[in-house]
């Protein structure tokens, strides 16, 4: 049963822009693993988050290290849920993330299905 869907777009000259003019904001919005990759890699992480923030229905308390890109052993993007994110997820039943990002053409998307047991 799906619990939720986000979807999130991201200009890259302006993500670019934004992480030039703020040095502070890559550590601010990704955790250590993702930090070190281009910035378009970053600008799609960025989008999936905000996806997934969507697709839990749009809670203002969650913390963005909470939530991680991560690769699975095929090298497919998954995400890694703790603290905030993680409790949000569990209250809302959610058992399985599905997400999918690309970047082209100046931008950066990602798309997020929130699944959830049916019961």
């Amino acid at each position: 049963m799906i619990a939720g869907i986000g979807v999130d777009v991201v200009d890259l000259a302006r993500f670019e822009r934004a992480i030039a003019r703020t040095p502070g904001l890559v550590e601010r919005l990704f955790a250590q693993g993702e930090r070190d990759r281009p910035a378009r890699s970053l600008a799609a992480r960025f989008a999936a988050k905000e996806a997934l923030i969507k697709a839990l229905g749009g809670p203002g308390t969650v913390r963005w290290h909470d939530m991680e890109v991560v690769s699975d052993e095929h090298g497919n993007p998954e995400f890694s849920l703790r603290g905030t994110v993680a409790e949000v997820a569990a209250s809302l039943g959610v058992a399985r993330l599905h997400l999918s990002m690309s970047h082209d053409a100046g931008i950066a998307t990602a798309f997020v299905v929130a699944e959830a047991d049916a019961s």
